[in-house]
């Protein structure tokens, strides 16, 4: 079975250096399981590493598609399944890095969580409509009462898998969680040897990193960088641009509330989407081993513990 190693956590916890320090040790390249960092021109609101970061190490799935263009969980998945293949047969080590955790989910398991789901076109602009008028929040609202498991694994912010949700209740008179459940018992199974880590620490040391890491974000340019998406034509009702840091910063500019409004609710949403990513992993990731960053001084310290663990357990 094909070796993996996977890093991934809540945001702002170090997965990117601590990667790339594994990636130096057991000469990997890294691929992202982050479904923003994908983006070109949309650097500084999803922290994306830099070529000066990169430290010779090969980043796949990274500045690959323009803001308007598709990604999703399939997408994801046929790209990063061939990339894994491709890195294996030139003798290196695939590490998977990033903090969404239903991609990871879907690479880490032969499943096929969206069989069955067929396109309604009417009903989905239906549903699209009711974002663009009511909100992303409204819409998840709607989901709860039908599906309320699924509206726990999925952001209110994630309008497409929302609306698919929706679309699976309505096309089958069932629920596409109890689907998802189904396709999980049925092939359970691991697809790769992979050597999972989730990277954790103190909520309120993470909530500070969060805030530090957003004071930083609007230092480098983040009100540049939007309103230069905005000015190259970039709707803001693209699903890149719903992403957090772009659609309160969207709101700025288009003077619907004040700057430091603007920023308090990049925060607030980063610091609870932060708190979901660990819930998800703590229910959603078998076998995996939880590294708690706090009791390490640096990323190469983090990596090391990675890397005893797991040669310990191979």
């Amino acid at each position: 079975m094909t070796k993996i190693i996977v890093i991934c956590g809540p945001t702002a916890c170090g997965k990117t250096p601590t990667a790339i320090a594994l990636a130096q040790h057991l000469d990997g390249e890294i691929i992202s399981a982050d479904s923003m960092q994908i983006y070109k021109h949309m650097d500084i609101g999803t922290a994306k590493v830099q070529p000066g970061e990169m430290q010779g190490i090969l980043h796949h799935l990274v500045d690959d598609l323009e803001p308007d263009e598709p990604y999703n969980i399939a997408i994801f998945k046929n790209r990063a399944t061939q990339l894994i293949s491709d890195i294996t047969a030139r003798g290196k080590m695939p590490i998977i890095c990033g903090g969404t955790g239903f991609y990871i989910n879907a690479l880490l398991f032969d499943n096929d969580f969206n069989a069955g789901i067929d396109s309604d076109k009417d009903y989905r602009q239906k549903l699209e409509g009711i974002a663009k008028e009511k909100g992303a929040a409204h819409l998840h609202d709607m989901l709860k009462e039908v599906d309320l498991e699924a509206s726990k694994s999925i952001d209110v912010n994630n309008v497409k898998r929302v609306i698919r949700a929706l679309e699976y209740a309505r096309q089958h008179n069932s629920l596409i969680s109890l689907h998802n459940q189904q396709q999980k018992e049925k092939h359970g199974h691991l697809a790769y040897d992979a050597g999972i880590f989730v990277l954790h620490g103190e909520r309120a040391a993470m909530y500070d990193r969060i805030n530090r890491r957003v004071d930083k974000m609007v230092a480098a340019g983040l009100v540049e960088e939007v309103s230069a998406l905005l000015a190259a034509g970039y709707a803001p009702e693209l699903p890149s641009m719903q992403g957090l840091g772009y659609k309160e910063i969207v709101k700025y500019l288009q003077n619907e509330c004040l700057l430091e409004d603007a920023i308090v609710a990049v925060k607030r949403g980063t610091r609870h989407f932060a708190k979901r990513q660990v819930t998800w992993f703590k229910h959603q990731l078998p076998e995996c081993h939880w590294v708690d960053i706090d009791e390490f001084s640096d990323n190469a310290a983090i990596a090391d513990e990675a890397l005893k663990i797991y040669h310990e357990n191979k």
